[in-house]
């Protein structure tokens, strides 16, 4: 019920009904890419209401924080900010579907800050096919503790080919290949990656948040991990050596 124009809450940001957008600078973080939209639905399209697809958690609220430019590229500064925007406003957990460039001290102090505000921090191994532990993909490959890094599988449960792995940089696995989800507009499109693994992870911790509101990121992180089933094709490849389950979380 605010003034268009006005920082009615003194936050700091105009505006910012659904988030913020820290690549244009304002308050409408509405997805020009598609690839926000997509993960978002794999998060949480509504089910059983006859339309379009279904996703993890179907009662969720989702903050929309932008910082890649319909292009597909963002900025270090753009990434920090809305980590710390989500912390400002009380994010509980963060799905980023987003990775590049090298290490950044000033990136992995943002996660901290995060963690120290009680956040998770779930993120894309990566699409390069390559051992993390050897070739790190940031942000995932932080040392962080309230990151959860997530590898792609196919339907069969295998990894797949293009996704990073690590025995000790990637924890879990996650279905990332021909995923179906929202696009803007209405629309529907299969799209494969790491990225599309994310937010299936990103989906049962909000799902063990709103079974048990108690549980810290740390027990969150734990359970998750802790439930994950073996899958021989992660063995080794993954801290866990297995794939997310949802009902055994």
């Amino acid at each position: 019920n605010g003034v268009a124009g006005v920082d009615d809450d003194n936050n700091g940001f105009v505006d910012d009904i659904h988030g913020y957008d820290f690549a244009n600078d304002d308050g409408d973080p509405m997805d020009d890419n598609m690839h926000g939209t997509h993960v978002s639905g794999t998060i949480g399209a509504r089910g059983d209401d006859g339309v379009g697809v279904v996703g993890v958690n179907w009662h969720v609220r989702i903050m929309g924080l932008k910082f890649i430019t319909a292009a597909g590229s963002g900025t270090l500064d753009g990434a920090i900010k809305a980590i710390d925007y989500s912390i400002k406003m009380g994010a509980m957990l963060t799905s980023n579907s987003w990775g590049g460039g090298g290490k950044s001290q000033a990136l992995e102090e943002a996660i901290q800050r995060a963690r120290d505000a009680g956040q998770l921090f779930v993120a894309a191994a990566g699409n390069n096919g390559k051992d993390s532990d050897e070739t790190p993909m940031y942000p995932a490959a932080y040392e962080t503790e309230n990151i959860i890094s997530v590898a792609a599988v196919d339907r069969a449960g295998k990894l797949a080919d293009f996704s990073n792995y690590g025995a000790n940089t990637v924890d879990i696995g996650a279905p990332g290949v021909d995923v179906v989800s929202s696009t803007p507009g209405g629309k529907y499109k299969a799209l494969s990656g790491t990225s599309m693994a994310t937010p299936h992870v990103a989906g049962v911790v909000a799902l063990l948040m709103s079974y048990d509101r108690t549980l810290n990121w740390e027990q969150l992180k734990t359970r998750l991990l802790k439930t994950s089933v073996p899958a021989e094709a992660l063995r080794n490849k993954t801290s866990t050596g297995g794939m997310l389950n949802a009902y055994a979380a």
